[in-house]
């Protein structure tokens, strides 16, 4: 096995010294190897990636993708039909405590196995022998669809905001989603170029854009505060307003919506592990960091936006698309200053595609090298001048492209592709983490990375569990009813027939070329030798 920096290292054979301990660990000499080349090693896998995230990039790179703060302007509708301050905020709150539960989950498993195949490696890791190969398929499968769908939510947004700044200061303009799209194409290149072209200089990038992630976020809650005509504080925090249609209870679960996707995003640290330094440690580091840095943000911004929505039925009723667009023309009484507030917003979140595109490039990525996809053997190459997968890169981008399309023919169109990331990605950490508890409490042997719960991981696993399954389950509700064509949240429609084309590839050509990440194969089969 070698390295591409054409460091020679020993075989998994050579590194085992003597039989296995008491413990039944085995002993391991490291022969002067990083950390991170032991793990890829204990992977059976060759480093075919360059190491360049440190801790602070990392924490600018998952930051920025989770956008907590900037997404609660374009994402708050749907929690605000659906029973105002009393779902967005005390929803947020219970979606934090159930991201933070689902963040320590996944953390745990990105320790022990610091891959870019994430969730479908550590299934294959956790599961019964029998359903080890189906189920890690499967996990990789869903977790492809979420991945996807997340870069065409950041494009969607960053395209069509910017439509409705058109609509905001050109009265005149004739509006057409199709002209969304076409935008949101531009978008896409933007952040295709930052990831191939200028890949080099994407970690330093993404230091900078942390900065600019903070100081934006005064830039717009300043003004807000101070110029924006402010709501009663019973109205923030204690009157419920269902405008939805649903039924009072079952309003809340599906206003969760709005914060549950706030959250989604911090594993991206997960599917740049073989890019960066001292992964098993730095990767749950910054996922951790980006979840308690990005929540206190959007919680401060949610309550912003509350005080300061003005006139609610000239907010949502706003030519623009998106009523935060009002809410700042309100605040300022100016379209430059609606229009200045609103390009902060457009520059960070088309900066969040960067990541978006990078993660879910790496997860498609890996996951063809495994032999998990159709034409996994073309998809799964790098190219060498950029050590980058440049062809899952562009196959992502066909992806997003063609989500983008749905925006032609729906008015809901954002919801539908932001539930399918909540489905596809909630789904795959339903499947890991339920084998995690499953594991736990059959008493199996676990083998933690230097980050682990301890005794308080069972507990911890099965209130993540009960979150991600009662928000994946929400996610696929319409935002309101009465429900048409036009409306229709049809992301169960994309989301059941993604699974039943995986499922017809799979019992047609899958399960005879995928048996599963090469995991362990050399290491155990080496270990097999000494004993």
């Amino acid at each position: 096995m070698s390295f591409k920096n054409e460091t020679e290292v020993k075989t998994s054979a050579e590194l085992i010294k003597g039989p296995p301990s008491d413990d039944k660990e085995l002993e391991v000499d490291n022969g002067g190897l990083s950390p991170d080349e032991l793990d890829m090693i204990r992977m059976g896998k060759m480093q075919q990636t360059k190491r360049n995230f440190g801790l602070l990039p990392l924490l600018g790179f998952t930051t920025i993708m989770l956008n907590s703060w900037e997404s609660v302007f374009p994402f708050f509708l749907t929690g605000f039909i659906n029973g105002g301050g009393i779902t967005m905020i005390y929803g947020y709150i219970f979606c934090f405590f159930g991201s933070l539960a689902m963040c320590a989950s996944i953390s745990e498993m990105a320790s022990m196995y610091p891959t870019s195949g994430g969730q479908y490696h550590w299934a294959a890791l956790l599961a019964p022998p029998k359903w080890s190969k189906f189920l890690s398929w499967l996990t990789g499968w869903i977790s492809v669809l979420g991945w996807q769908a997340g870069c065409a939510s950041g494009t969607f947004l960053g395209g069509t905001i910017i439509q409705g700044l058109l609509v905001l200061n050109y009265p005149s303009y004739g509006y057409q989603r199709w002209h969304g799209t076409m935008i949101l194409y531009a978008v896409l290149l933007v952040s295709v170029f930052f990831n191939t072209v200028a890949v080099r200089i994407l970690p330093a990038l993404e230091g900078v854009i942390l900065i600019f992630h903070c100081l934006g976020f005064l830039a717009i809650l300043i003004p807000l505060v101070h110029l924006a005509p402010i709501s009663p504080t019973e109205f923030v925090f204690a009157q419920w307003s269902n405008n939805s249609g649903y039924p009072d209870g079952l309003s809340w679960f599906v206003g969760l919506l709005t914060s549950s996707v706030l959250f989604i995003g911090f594993d991206g640290a997960c599917h740049m592990a073989e890019e960066v330094k001292n992964a098993s440690i730095n990767v749950p580091r910054s996922m951790f960091f980006t979840i308690f840095l990005n929540g206190a943000l959007g919680f401060a911004m949610i309550i912003v936006i509350l005080y300061c929505i003005g006139n609610v039925d000239n907010a949502l009723s706003t030519p623009t698309g998106y009523p935060f667009i009002e809410i700042f023309q309100n605040a300022t009484q100016s379209n430059a200053g609606a229009t200045a507030m609103t390009s902060i917003l457009i520059f960070l979140i088309i900066a969040a595609t960067f990541g978006y595109v990078a993660s879910a490039s790496r997860q498609l990525w890996a996951f063809a090298r495994d032999q998990g996809l159709p034409f996994s053997s073309t998809i799964s190459k790098v190219d060498r001048h950029w050590a980058i997968p440049l062809y899952a890169i562009a196959l992502t981008a066909l992806i997003n492209s063609l989500l983008a399309l749905i925006n032609i023919g729906s008015t809901v169109a954002f919801n539908a592709i932001v539930s399918l990331v909540a489905a596809g990605l909630f789904s795959s950490y339903i499947i890991t983490i339920s084998l995690m508890v499953r594991k736990r409490l059959v008493g199996d042997e676990i083998p933690f990375g230097p980050w682990n719960m301890g005794n308080y991981g069972l507990a911890v696993n099965i209130y993540a569990l009960l979150y991600t399954i009662i928000v994946t389950v929400f996610s696929f509700f319409p935002p309101a009813t009465p429900v048409t064509a036009v409306t229709m949240n049809w992301s169960i429609a994309v989301y059941g027939g993604t699974i039943i084309f995986g499922l017809i590839f799979w019992f047609v050509q899958g399960r005879y070329q995928w048996n599963g990440p090469v995991m362990d194969r050399r290491f155990a089969q080496a270990q097999a030798q000494v004993e």
